[in-house]
């Protein structure tokens, strides 16, 4: 059926083969296919209209991201819509063509000159994208103080499970309270980024997918994950190659912003099981959140005097 989607979105394009990736989710149902001139191609059909709102979002705010790469203003590429096909239930699939690279291996990551630095300018160079790009095509805009709000929300819910520990909530609340941590200049952010959306080759990511969370809001949400999960030297120049190429470095405590979400990811997943009444991934969140209690019981505060 995809196959026959993409035929119908390019014209002339003869498929032949369906390859990696393949899946399906609650939202999207994605497979690759090859061509008999043996290119590659990624066909991804919306299973609920919200899904397909999302698709059409991110395919005209790629155009305007593929505009900015092609004045050489972003050092990587992303995913370029070539064709639609029209859905009988409303909604319409998009076929790009593949992109090279390899997906990034995070826990690889070493500090110096190499790969690190270049996720970190490469993640510089989207922050420094111009927010009216998001805007233009409908995207959510947040201010600093809607960003606080927006996670004290989120935190207030965890806390309401009562499957948090009181000290990580504590430590929590103690860094939201602090103005000075929410004094910053909202920029467009990926909204989602994690290792398998970051494509690399050798020692440079030559591409970014998956934009369907995108919007205007913190620069941090960008950082937490590296935070949480590349190793220490590796995240070392990663903030100096990003504080290099942000216009006004990486100032405002952007790295405290990024610890707070880094450790509130975890009970993020925690909700996520609790909403999906999934025993094993509410099971896993409550231990892998009582390790992280037990490891900052004498650490410094997120946010220090």
């Amino acid at each position: 059926m995809l196959a026959a989607l993409a035929a119908a979105a390019i014209h002339g394009l003869d498929v032949v083969a369906t390859r990696h990736p393949r899946g399906c989710d609650d939202e999207i149902e994605f497979t690759g296919l090859l061509d008999a001139a043996g290119s590659s191609w990624l066909v991804r059909s919306p299973r609920s209209a919200s899904a397909g709102a999302a698709l059409e979002a991110e395919s005209a705010l790629l155009h305007r991201l593929a505009t900015v790469i092609d004045r050489d203003q972003l050092p990587f590429d992303v995913m370029r819509p070539a064709g639609f096909a029209d859905l009988p239930e409303g909604g319409r699939a998009v076929v790009s063509r593949t992109l090279g690279g390899t997906q990034l291996d995070v826990f690889a990551l070493t500090g110096g000159p190499g790969l690190a630095a270049s996720l970190g300018a490469s993640l510089a160079a989207l922050h420094e994208v111009e927010a009216t790009l998001a805007e233009d095509v409908g995207l959510p805009v947040y201010e600093a103080g809607e960003c606080r709000t927006r996670l004290q929300a989120e935190v207030d819910q965890m806390a309401q499970t009562s499957r948090v520990p009181l000290e990580l909530l504590k430590r929590w609340e103690r860094a939201l309270e602090d103005v000075r941590c929410w004094r910053f200049r909202p920029t467009f952010v990926h909204g989602d980024l994690q290792a398998e959306r970051v494509l690399v080759e050798g020692d440079t990511v030559v591409a970014i997918t998956g934009f369907t969370s995108s919007y205007v809001g913190d620069p941090a949400v960008d950082l937490a994950w590296l935070l949480a999960s590349a190793p220490e030297d590796a995240v070392e120049s990663i903030l100096e190659a990003y504080a290099y190429g942000r216009v006004e470095g990486g100032s405002g405590l952007l790295v405290e912003r990024a610890q707070l979400l880094s450790e509130v990811a975890l009970g993020r997943w925690l909700m996520h099981g609790l909403r999906h009444n999934d025993p094993v991934v509410t099971a896993e969140a409550e231990e892998m959140l009582a390790d992280l209690a037990a490891a900052v019981v004498d650490a410094p505060e997120i946010i220090e005097s």
